[in-house]
């Protein structure tokens, strides 16, 4: 007998069967949609909130917000100090740097609620009165910026610097890391690199930041 002759036609399905499947398919489908569509939408949970108090350029705030709030939002948003700048948001470019407790950190990467009782200065509280830092003025006099988005992360890194140098820190360039580094052009260079320049002004930040080493 011939293959066609014995084939199991029990696996076979006529169009009948087919047209009947399809149809049943379609209307299991409709109802699980239906059933979707009727579930209630998920609600995204309520946000914690905690009580911070902040003492930001000598003045004391008390704010209350969202646990997730970085120190940059916080200043930026809360705060309406906007020369702290948010860059890269993910603590590669230097933008948003401040110093708390007179070291240098990347605020973007920082919870503002982690900070309760620190002193923070940012770039608006670096001059006395309408007398400018040494950093503020040497970056005009030389020139130390083009666009100036970087330029207060630039200020407060350098600043900060300053002091990891006169505590006695070494670089990775320092030779002798038993003396107190000397504040050559690479030593600038090396400390400094975690703060970008677009419009890679470089040279002129080193000289700003050398000749205000003398006057600090």
């Amino acid at each position: 007998m011939s293959d066609h002759s014995t084939r199991d036609r029990r696996f076979d399905p006529s169009r009948r069967t087919v047209i009947g499947s399809c149809a049943a398919l379609a209307t299991l489908g409709a109802s699980l949609r239906g059933r979707a569509e009727a579930a209630p939408a998920a609600v995204d949970p309520q946000p914690q909130t905690m009580s911070v108090s902040l003492e930001i350029n000598g003045t004391r705030h008390d704010l209350t917000l969202d646990t997730r709030t970085t120190l940059l939002d916080a200043l930026r948003e809360h705060l309406d100090l906007n020369g702290s700048k948010k860059g890269c948001d993910h603590g590669q470019c230097g933008a948003c740097t401040v110093l708390v407790n007179g070291r240098r950190i990347n605020s973007c990467l920082s919870l503002a609620v982690m900070h309760e009782g620190d002193s923070v200065t940012t770039i608006e509280g670096l001059a006395d009165g309408d007398n400018l830092h040494p950093l503020q003025a040497a970056f005009l006099h030389h020139d130390g910026y083009q666009c100036g988005y970087c330029t207060p992360g630039q200020i407060c890194s350098a600043a900060g610097m300053f002091s990891e140098l006169e505590a006695g820190w070494p670089s990775h360039v320092t030779d002798d890391i038993t003396q107190k580094a000397s504040l050559t052009d690479q030593e600038i260079r090396e400390r400094m690199s975690g703060n970008i320049c677009r419009c890679s002004a470089y040279p002129n930040i080193v000289a700003a930041i050398r000749d205000a080493s003398t006057k600090i």
